[in-house]
């Protein structure tokens, strides 16, 4: 599987998002090496890699909740976007009901303090019912299981009518029926045309994707599921003591579910990565000529391919 081509930011106008050569620096610690990519409506994509692999850094930038230290992201100008982040850090002494919170995903459209209308009762009733959690709406969403919280807090992001949703190891600890709604969904918005794209540590939730990015600092490699879940390039971003192997098939990868992307990688995990990208230096013009060469090694083809 080649490297993916340069993305050029005239081309692809109508991808929901795009990166072009974009990194995330916090201080010394590289979170994100220069990374280039679209994400393309009607799509799920599937974000796989080893904890502080740069996931949630890439959602983020995709959400634009942080803004590259160098390169571009590019979301279309009226393209509306929703996250989900991790539900282990949901506050259960949050003081509002379930109401509350899913009204939440109209503050996008109707600001603070904006009137809500037909429409936006009507979107709240939906995205409730189709997330199982209509019974819940009077209740306190601190007062609720960790399953119940997570498919409100999808059922808010749905509210906003999301032309791009993120979720961040969205069935991660959960109960099996809420796994199996969200999963579910995710197919569902696909269907009608959403771009989803969701971090999981899931090999099984990823292979369900229409495209896997594996993550180890940067992206490392950007496929269909079945080019990319390979034994070889699991081991390169995991380590090699991370992955089980059956002949060539893939049995697990074992990784812990805590979250550190917000503090950056390790060093221990990112040190192949950031020599190959120089960031010692910042020298960017280098990054995407090393990032060529290191692909066609790492996917066993010949120079100039």
């Amino acid at each position: 599987m080649a490297n993916p081509a340069p993305v050029s930011l005239i081309e692809h106008r109508q991808s929901v998002a795009v990166l072009d050569e974009a990194c995330v620096h916090y201080g010394s610690v590289v979170a994100l090496a220069p990374s280039s990519l679209r994400i393309d409506p009607a799509t799920v994509v599937a974000l796989v890699g080893a904890n502080g692999s740069g996931k949630s850094t890439l959602l983020n930038l995709l959400a634009g909740l942080i803004e590259p230290t160098d390169g571009m992201v590019r979301r279309e100008a009226d393209a509306r976007v929703a996250l989900v982040p991790q539900h282990q850090h949901q506050h259960r002494w949050m003081p509002l009901a379930v109401d509350d919170v899913l009204q939440m995903g109209r503050y996008g459209r109707r600001g603070l303090l904006g009137r809500f209308g037909a429409a936006d009762r009507s979107a709240i009733a939906s995205a409730a019912e189709r997330l199982d959690v209509g019974d819940l709406r009077g209740r306190q969403f601190g007062e609720l299981s960790g399953g119940q919280r997570q498919r409100v807090l999808v059922a808010q992001a749905l509210v906003a009518e999301p032309d791009l949703l993120l979720l961040d190891e969205p069935i991660t600890g959960l109960d099996l029926p809420s796994q199996q709604r969200i999963l579910e969904l995710i197919g569902e918005l696909r269907d009608a045309g959403t771009a989803v794209v969701l971090s999981t540590h899931h090999l099984g939730e990823a292979r369900q994707a229409d495209r896997v990015l594996l993550m180890a600092g940067c992206v490392l490699a950007d496929g269909r599921p079945g080019d990319v879940l390979r034994p070889e390039l699991l081991a390169e971003a995991f380590g090699n003591r991370a992955v089980s192997f059956d002949g060539s098939a893939v049995i697990t990868v074992v990784d812990e579910h805590g979250h550190d992307d917000a503090d950056g990688p390790s060093a221990a995990a990112l040190v192949p990565h950031q020599q190959r990208h120089d960031h010692a230096v910042h020298r960017h013009h280098d990054h995407r000529d090393a990032h060529d060469e290191d692909a066609h090694l790492l996917h066993g083809e010949p120079d100039g391919s």
